[in-house]
């Protein structure tokens, strides 16, 4: 089975020794190295009655990735480790998983097998930046939000949690005749998208923070407040076409944006160069490191939080 999967992966370049020894061997950029781990499990990130294992497999790699392009970085290399039980169906789970390497430009350059009671998938990713003016460009931690900074988000927000709310319902997924909106939300639940394209236009353009938002704006916006130093005044939560108001401010896993800056209209000058949608403003960062507000109100605690948090 090992030598199986390894035949679904890509090649090495020349130099450079991928899956199938006990290390894999890969030219580093100059400049920072990103690294990241996420790890995804069957009934506690992925509903295994409505998501397949290819879905799974896509989801723990989206999710590692994404992790770099809230960095403003590049993806580079993807170790892929699965535990699970002896009738795991590997070849569906890994075809999700060199699917959303592909699909991102990653490369899955080794990993490991086990057996477990419960299905989990571990993505450990590298990434680098890209070049700047005077070299590579530096990362953008969530830290370097300033008061009066404008936040904005790259796209509407709660479409994957809308996506698992209908596919609940019985609904069908593109393909299965679902269009428009509801196709979309269903998409965006099975295959998210790492924001890598804008993480990287978003670092060339100066933001002051940035995050991705997996847990839900109103959790995620939160960390990155505390993280900042800064209050946060939210308003206008931009809602996908399918979603709720609620799923739009805690529902997650959308892995869209979260930005701060002190020039929002030279952000959005920059994405439309660049042909991205603009980023829609959801509120600003206040000087008073108390103020977690929402149109006026209280921010509710919204938002998926592990236990162990």
């Amino acid at each position: 089975m090992v030598a199986e999967l390894i035949g679904r992966l890509p090649g090495p370049p020349a130099g450079e020794r991928w899956a199938g020894d006990d290390a894999a061997v890969v030219a580093v950029d100059a400049g920072p190295l990103l690294l990241s781990v996420d790890v995804a499990v069957l009934g506690v990130h992925a509903d295994p009655a409505v998501l397949g294992l290819d879905d799974l497999g896509w989801r723990a790699v989206a999710g590692a990735i994404s992790d770099v392009a809230a960095m403003g970085g590049e993806v580079r290399h993807l170790l892929v480790a699965v535990a699970g039980p002896a009738d795991t169906d590997l070849d569906l789970l890994y075809e999700g998983v060199v699917g959303a390497a592909r699909h991102h430009g990653a490369a899955v350059v080794g990993g490991d097998l086990s057996s477990s009671a419960q299905l989990m998938v571990s993505v450990t990713v590298t990434g680098c930046m890209g070049a700047g003016p005077r070299g590579p460009l530096v990362p953008v931690g969530r830290d370097g939000a300033r008061p009066g900074d404008e936040l904005l988000v790259t796209g509407p927000l709660g479409a994957a949690a809308a996506g698992l709310r209908l596919l609940r319902a019985g609904q069908p997924g593109p393909g299965g005749g679902a269009t428009g909106p509801v196709a979309d939300a269903v998409r965006a639940h099975r295959r998210p998208v790492a924001r890598l394209a804008e993480g990287a236009v978003a670092c060339r353009a100066g933001v002051s923070a940035m995050m991705d938002l997996s847990d839900g704006l109103g959790l995620d916006a939160s960390r990155l407040a505390v993280a900042s130093g800064v209050g946060l005044d939210l308003r206008d939560v931009p809602a996908h076409p399918a979603a709720t108001p609620a799923e739009a401010l805690g529902g997650g896993e959308d892995y869209e944006l979260l930005m701060a800056t002190a020039d929002p209209d030279g952000l959005r000058r920059a994405f439309e160069r660049a042909g991205l949608p603009r980023p829609l403003t959801v509120g600003a960062c206040t000087a008073d490191a108390g103020t977690r507000s929402l149109d006026g109100g209280p921010l509710p605690v919204a938002g998926w939080e592990h236990p162990w948090d």
